[in-house]
């Protein structure tokens, strides 16, 4: 399918499938942001509420070399937002934080569980001023259970969870994800819970408290080996290879890595014929998915022989066309640059508050409808305080207050 034909029914009329969805998001740091950034990508209206001192994603490295010096991980999470700088502990923010709620369909917070309950703000109290609000926490260990009060940052849920400790090579340490696994996953789960509490709201007038954390998420997110482990099944590491078929690994090639999966008898056919080798497809040794894997490290070293004296780029075409699963092993630059990603519109050259430009990824899912973009970069602290105090009906000389009051 072409690209254009994809598209050939899209309005252009609606930011998204969520347009009218109004959303007040009091986060911090990537989990819970994560949530108001896809639901602003697929076209809600997010209002997020931030202190007036900034959040921590202001904070961190790194900086981008316009001349606002933009923090890039601001800029990526809180993009598609307004934003509002209020001091929701204190007894006037509390009652704008309320005031506002009651426009909205959705409320998302991030902080450790008990910490907006004492400030007023908890679901109890939203739902006094709102009865069908949906109110959104996302946090490290959840609402409740025996850890449910401690704080929690994306590498302690890899930790806590049992993923750590598969990743990596197998006869090394535990290693982390490269990326915010834990958070990435809390922010889907959160954002795909609000979507679907606002299906039962719309059906029943019901609103509902969702509790979504960072270890249930990951947990989740680990397929069988939770269960695997429970049942007393091997559970074991297997660096980049798979237990259930082989040869799955990478290979090195003369100029770089590729990545070879012979999942079926019919891709070792097939690579026997790439190779040049077809009689290997006879060999006993190698005619069935349990034989080889009997002969894993044989197997592994027919595949390195001869992707060693390969060229990336042709061992990659080569295979592909001959249908076997195969991919280089880019670095993150090779895989954005790349025409396939260019076309997905998964980097976003984003124009920022401060005239720089950057590039972001863009949103995953494709509506050939209501299609999403990035619609707008991440905003200084408070841009919008004016017009969404104003609507509240707070007036110029009340808000010259609150900002000398270090309310907003």
């Amino acid at each position: 399918m072409e690209k254009t034909d994809f598209y050939a029914d899209a309005r252009t009329d609606l930011k998204g499938p969520l347009d009218g969805i109004r959303v007040l998001e009091a986060t911090t740091s990537w989990a819970g942001p994560m949530v108001g950034c896809l639901l602003g990508d697929y076209g809600a209206e997010v209002i997020k509420v931030e202190s007036p001192d900034g959040e921590v994603m202001r904070l961190l490295t790194p900086h981008l070399d316009g001349p606002g010096k933009l923090p890039l991980m601001n800029e990526m999470v809180n993009r598609n937002k307004q934003n509002l700088s209020l001091n929701i502990n204190s007894e006037e923010g509390r009652e704008i934080f309320i005031k506002l709620a009651q426009s909205c369909d959705i409320v998302v917070e991030n902080f450790r569980p008990g910490t907006l309950h004492s400030w007023g703000l908890g679901y109890e109290h939203l739902r006094e001023a709102k009865q069908d609000i949906i109110y959104v926490s996302v946090s490290g260990f959840g609402q409740y259970g025996p850890h449910h009060d401690q704080a929690a940052y994306d590498p302690l849920a890899q930790a806590f969870t049992g993923w750590m400790s598969l990743n990596g090579e197998v006869d090394g340490p535990p290693v982390k994800a490269p990326t915010f696994l834990a958070d990435d996953l809390a922010g889907l789960h959160g954002a795909l819970a609000a979507l679907a509490a606002l299906h039962h709201r719309n059906q029943t007038g019901e609103g509902q408290h969702i509790d979504a954390c960072m270890v249930d998420s990951v947990l989740a997110f680990s397929n069988i080996l939770p269960s695997s482990a429970l049942l007393g099944l091997p559970v074991k590491k297997q660096g980049n290879e798979f237990p259930t078929a082989a040869p799955l690994n990478t290979f090195e090639c003369r100029n770089g890595w590729i990545y070879l999966a012979v999942m079926l008898d019919s891709h070792w056919s097939k690579f026997c014929e790439a190779m040049q080798n077809p009689e290997l497809a006879e060999d006993e040794r190698f005619t069935t998915i349990n034989a080889r894997l009997e002969h894993r490290r044989e197997l592994n070293q027919l595949a390195s022989d001869w992707c060693r004296e390969q060229d990336q780029n042709e061992a990659v075409e080569l295979l592909a066309e001959a249908g076997i699963p195969v991919a280089p092993v880019n670095d993150f630059e090779a895989a954005a640059r790349s025409e396939h990603v260019s076309e997905r519109d998964m980097m976003q050259e984003v124009e920022l508050t401060d005239g720089s430009k950057a590039p972001l990824t863009g949103p995953v899912a494709k509506f050939s409808r209501t299609p999403v973009t990035i619609r707008t970069p991440a905003q200084p602290i408070g841009a919008q305080n004016g017009e969404i105090l104003s609507e509240l009906g707070i007036s110029e000389a009340e808000q010259e207050q609150l900002r000398e009051k270090g309310i907003i």
